[in-house]
């Protein structure tokens, strides 16, 4: 009875709102509100932790008006920029995983890829509509409200977490992604555009500021030595983790556009982007590799970069003395304290001060290092250009 009163309490809040936000007639919004309640119902009765928590009531009216939310974006966007934005948001979802990553593919020959795959996900996502609201197996979406309901289902259903192994989880859309992308024959990721045209140009200030410069050109690069490229791919997959973990989901799908070495304007265009917002994004992900390379996981990479402490944080003899004369004595005492191999903790109570402190000031000893590295690479490729 409680769950009847709910759903009821649910609905007239739903059917209302849609009443107020569309044109829609009044059976259409009935209906949509209808079947956003009852998805709302049964994710919560069919959640455990939900169950749980003693407050469904809660989250079923936050769930149910997170699916209306979505459902007035699209329809807001109209019946021909809705597909484009549905379209876009799943393209960057599925770009990295959509070839092979020993074969570089060219932007037009992935967007066919993309295309292609997508068509097939729109009819199995509609199929899943169907089955998951019972309604006939030939229905399809007739009012701009309608578009709107099956647009804003197909990306949460492509979303969707799938159980894997070890406790680990992907995304629906990813997985059908890489097993279309294994069934492709080799042939269809020949680069004809890359071959004809003598290679894409690239074009981004920040891709190849100097602070970033080294870790770009090693990440782009393919080493013949199997270690090296394992370590180059764990730097790669461990770099798209930290961007997601901190809510920069942007700044990874932008850094692997960045690795097919697309320019900048395609990036724009598969990210939906303004030159003034991909500036941005550019500068928010310099901001975030170098947290990343000099502070998070600065020892994975300086020793995939071969630039670790046993090799001098990868400077010549020259550097290194140079190095060490900008240092301040602080810094010294960090440096000898480092190479002694102590862990942080150690070197604060040895120094004095705390553990973040510690970290702090190793982050601009690295960024020493890293700026002097990095102004020898730049000086001699401007010596062979000239």
């Amino acid at each position: 009875m409680g769950e009847i009163c709910q759903s009821h309490k649910i609905f007239q809040r739903l059917s209302g709102e849609l009443k107020q936000a569309t044109q829609a007639s009044e059976q259409n919004c009935q209906d949509i509100a209808w079947r956003l309640t009852e998805e709302a119902i049964r994710i919560c009765t069919e959640s455990q932790r939900i169950q749980a928590s003693g407050d469904v009531e809660t989250w079923a009216m936050t769930l149910a008006q997170h699916r209306l939310q979505q459902c007035l974006h699209y329809y807001k966007l109209r019946s021909k920029q809705a597909p484009l934005e549905l379209h876009s948001t799943l393209s960057a979802i599925i770009y990295r995983y959509i070839t092979p990553r020993q074969v570089q593919s060219s932007y037009h020959a992935r967007l066919e890829l993309i295309r292609d795959f997508l068509q097939g996900f729109y009819v199995e996502s509609l199929n899943a509509f169907r089955k998951e609201n019972q309604i006939p197996a030939d229905y399809r979406p007739q009012t701009l409200l309608e578009l709107a309901e099956y647009l804003a289902f197909t990306e949460r259903y492509g979303k969707r977490r799938i159980p894997l192994a070890r406790g680990r989880s992907q995304q629906l859309i990813i997985l059908r992604s890489q097993t279309f992308s294994q069934q492709q024959p080799r042939e269809a990721f020949v680069d004809l555009d890359q071959a004809a045209e003598g290679g894409i140009q690239d074009s981004d200030q920040t891709w190849n500021d100097s602070s970033v410069q080294e870790v770009r050109a090693a990440m782009v690069a393919e080493s013949n030595e199997p270690e090296l490229e394992s370590l180059r791919q764990t730097v790669v997959e461990e770099l798209i983790e930290y961007l997601e973990e901190h809510n920069q989901k942007d700044c990874a799908d932008y850094f692997t556009l960045r690795m097919q070495d697309l320019p900048t304007r395609e990036i724009e265009a598969i990210l939906g982007l303004t030159p003034r917002q991909r500036d941005y994004l550019q500068q928010r992900f310099k901001y975030h590799l170098l947290r990343f390379a000099l502070s998070h996981r600065w020892e994975l990479v300086h020793q995939w970069l071969e630039a670790d402490l046993d090799r001098n944080l990868g400077l010549l003899p020259h550097q290194w003395e140079d190095f060490q004369s900008q240092l301040s004595q602080d810094q010294k005492d960090l440096l000898r304290l480092k190479q002694k191999g102590l862990s942080d903790h150690a070197i604060a109570e040895n120094l004095g001060c705390k553990a973040t402190q510690v970290q702090k000031r190793w982050f601009k000893v690295l960024e020493l290092a890293w700026d002097l590295r990095n102004r020898s690479v730049s000086g001699a490729s401007a010596s062979t250009d000239e």
